[in-house]
C-alpha cells in the first residue's frame, strides 16, 4: 500500500511530504543525512560510500536552505566502523554521525563520528531512570542526554502518550539547555 509501512507485523502510516513543504515543515528542527538508499555502509566501497553519504546531504539542503552536517547511521550498528567513519570524516562535509550503541552514559565523547546516545527510546524503564538521574545531576563537567529512535516505533506500539509523558517529565529544567544535534555537539 502506498504511504504504509509494514514493521513488526503492524501496516502503519508512512507518508511522505512533498518536497515544497520540507522547509515549513523542519523549520527549527535540524535534519541529517540517512543516506540516499539505507545500505549496509561497511560493505560498501569508498566512493559508493561517500557517493551515498553526499548526494542524500545535498538534497537535504536544497529542501532546507542550510548546511547539514549531521547523519544517523542507516541499519543500525552493523552498519559503522572505523573506516566509514573516517571516510565521511575525510571525504565529506558530515561533522558528526550517531549510532544506534545506547551507551546509557551521560559523558561527553570524543569521536563525533561514531556518537552514541545515551538510550533508546523503547527503552521505557532505562529512559525514565537515567532522566532522573540526570535532571538531579550536580555535574561538575558538561554532560549531555541523548536520546535516538525512529517515531514509526511510537505507532507500533501506540506508545505516543508515554513519549509526551517523558517529555513533560524533562521538559523546562531551568539548568538544563535543551538544543539540536549542532548545537549541542558543535
Amino acid at each position: 500500500m502506498k504511504n504504509t509501512l509494514e514493521r513488526e507485523g503492524k501496516v502503519i502510516n508512512h507518508t511522505k511530504i512533498e518536497k515544497l513543504e520540507v522547509r515549513e515543515i523542519y523549520k527549527g528542527h535540524e535534519v541529517a543525512v540517512h543516506t540516499l538508499t539505507h545500505p549496509n555502509l561497511t560493505k560498501l566501497d569508498e566512493r559508493e560510500i561517500i557517493r551515498q553519504v553526499e548526494k542524500d546531504r545535498e538534497n537535504l539542503e536544497s529542501s532546507v536552505g542550510y548546511n547539514v552536517v549531521g547523519m544517523a547511521y542507516p541499519c543500525g550498528g552493523v552498519n559503522n566502523n572505523d573506516d566509514v567513519a573516517n571516510i565521511i570524516k575525510n571525504n565529506t562535509s558530515i561533522k558528526y554521525s550517531r549510532t544506534i550503541t545506547s551507551t546509557h552514559s551521560f559523558d561527553l565523547q570524543k569521536n563525533l563520528l561514531r556518537f552514541n546516545p545515551t538510550v533508546y527510546h523503547q527503552e521505557w524503564g532505562a529512559m525514565f531512570q537515567l532522566a532522573e538521574t540526570f535532571i538531579h545531576l550536580e555535574a561538575n563537567k558538561p554532560q549531555i542526554f541523548y536520546i535516538w529512535g525512529h517515531s514509526y516505533k511510537l505507532d507500533i506500539d501506540n506508545s505516543w502518550d508515554c513519549f509526551e509523558e517523558f517529555c513533560r517529565f524533562v521538559s523546562k529544567k531551568n539548568d538544563v539547555f535543551y538544543g539540536t544535534n549542532r548545537e549541542i555537539l558543535l
